[in-house]
């Protein structure tokens, strides 16, 4: 079964400051859509998928761990990222 309700996200990391940062895709607002979709594209994809909307935060959470782990120069595998978020990605079955 396909769970229907998630939030689409990207992790990428900025050319310009090396920063890996994440955007939500899916609650992007009118005003600010546009531009953190062109920052997102301009950077380095280093990881994109979904989370379920249920306990985001949670998720949200882990995300922002994984990214200041990223940020102080650890080096994490996408696996990794995946094995982290383990319950909060959605299934497709």
């Amino acid at each position: 079964m396909l769970e229907t309700n998630k939030v689409m996200f990207e992790i990428y990391r900025e050319k310009m400051t090396g920063e890996y940062r994440v955007v939500y895709f899916t609650e992007l607002n009118d005003h600010t859509r546009d531009k953190e979709i062109d920052k997102a594209l301009a950077g380095d994809h280093f990881y994109d998928g979904f989370i379920k909307e249920f306990k985001k935060d949670d998720a949200k959470q882990l995300i922002e761990g994984i990214l200041d782990r990223l940020n102080n120069g650890e080096s994490i595998e996408s696996e990794d990222l995946e094995i982290a978020l383990g319950d909060h990605i959605p299934a497709i079955v």
